[in-house]
């Protein structure tokens, strides 16, 4: 019987084009080994960007191919503007009025004068809106191009974390310590929430199970994201990360100096969106040889099975990645990170922040190359995840 696989695209704002990166080398070796038939992924699990990624995919799931290299032309030729106002009126509208309010908030008593993020996403609702079907779902899930979608995000009035999912089988919704299911339709609405990078972009009113709530973005307070897709059905899963777990570890010769604004803001982004990940991949991979002690017929009168896992991430450190492609940024979004403290062409303090919102071409170009080299390094681990034979062709790396 042949596994079903999972996949799980994390968060992490523009570094999630390194995901599709990883995806499109995967698809060829899929192609080498010539097994390239359906969607490879019947559960599809993702979290903040790695959402609209999860959701494209599986809105088009009976036409696996053509949607993969579809969301890498996307990636390949993205702009800020797809996905932020970064126009003067936009960035007045916006982060003016946010940096007024760190400083001249005791001015502002009425609510409506208070803006809701940094920055206005509206282009990319209008983004999700023409390039993601999710009608197409149901039918999807219905004739078997899919067995399931997950969508997390978090509640700002609960504090809870959700996971929101359709499925073509009853799934019972998992209650555990902080961490809540909800099956049901997926709307964009879900996508925006997920994705919503706190401080950063505005939250989403949502209906969830403890009723309407105000939701960001899905990493926070995320303390199991392999989770969803065991729940799910996953007997396997694919995870790919979006930096930290695998990249070398900065040096620093320098004397300290005290931290930015946005360089906090990035340590606590990067701390949101990577860590626990890193945990959870850890946590299962001690499970899992855990399990392989038990003798077999122990084991399976328990509801404990072990998973098949395989991490890709970054090798490289995608702050530096980013501090290369900075001037990109339209000029109105780098004043806005000097404000903040980043000096968006200089490595250091702030660079994880530019990282996030680095929405343009000539970085998520190099994101999508690394994300294929990655992969490509991994070439036979890959295959004896899949199960694919090893044509000659595809024998070395």
């Amino acid at each position: 019987m042949t596994p079903t696989t999972g996949l799980i695209l994390s968060g992490g704002g523009a570094r999630a084009a390194y995901q599709v990166g990883v995806l499109a080398a995967i698809n060829r070796m899929r192609r080498e080994a010539d097994t390239d038939t359906g969607n490879p992924f019947p559960v599809i699990c993702g979290t903040s960007a790695g959402a609209i990624n999860a959701a494209f995919l599986a809105c088009k799931a009976d036409h696996f191919n053509d949607a993969l290299d579809e969301l890498v032309e996307i990636w390949r030729n993205f702009r800020v503007e797809q996905v932020y106002r970064s126009d003067f009126l936009g960035m007045v509208s916006s982060g003016a009025r946010w940096l007024s309010l760190l400083s001249l908030g005791w001015l502002i008593t009425q609510k409506r004068l208070r803006p809701k993020s940094l920055l206005n996403n509206d282009p990319l609702s209008d983004l999700l809106q023409e390039r993601i079907d999710l009608q197409r779902l149901p039918g999807l899930l219905d004739t078997g191009h899919l067995q399931a979608l997950a969508i997390t995000a978090s509640s700002y009035s609960t504090g809870e974390h959700v996971t929101f999912y359709e499925s073509c089988r009853a799934v019972s919704p998992w209650i555990r310590n902080q961490r809540l299911a909800q099956q049901g339709r997926i709307s964009q609405q879900h996508l925006l929430a997920s994705s919503a990078i706190p401080f950063i972009f505005p939250a989403m009113c949502l209906e969830g199970p403890q009723g309407q709530a105000f939701f960001g973005d899905g990493s926070m307070r995320q303390t199991a994201p392999i989770s969803p897709a065991i729940h799910l059905g996953a007997d396997r899963i694919l995870v790919i990360g979006a930096g930290r777990m695998l990249e070398p570890r900065q040096k620093h010769t320098e004397a300290p100096t005290y931290p930015s604004l946005a360089h906090i803001a990035g340590h606590t982004l990067s701390s949101i969106f990577l860590d626990a990940l890193a945990v959870d991949v850890e946590r299962m991979q001690r499970i899992n040889q855990t399990l392989q002690l038990i003798p077999a017929d122990k084991r399976n009168s328990t509801h404990l099975r072990p998973v098949d896992l395989l991490l890709i991430a970054p090798s490289q450190r995608l702050d530096n990645i980013a501090a290369r492609h900075a001037d990109a940024l339209p000029a109105t979004v780098k004043s806005l990170l000097r404000t903040l403290g980043a000096a968006p062409s200089e490595h250091g303090q702030g660079q994880a922040l530019v990282s996030y919102l680095l929405f343009e071409s000539a970085y998520t170009e190099e994101l999508i190359a690394l994300g294929e080299v990655d992969a490509q390094a991994q070439k036979a681990e890959i295959y004896r995840f899949f199960g694919w034979p090893i044509a000659s062709k595809a024998a070395s790396p």
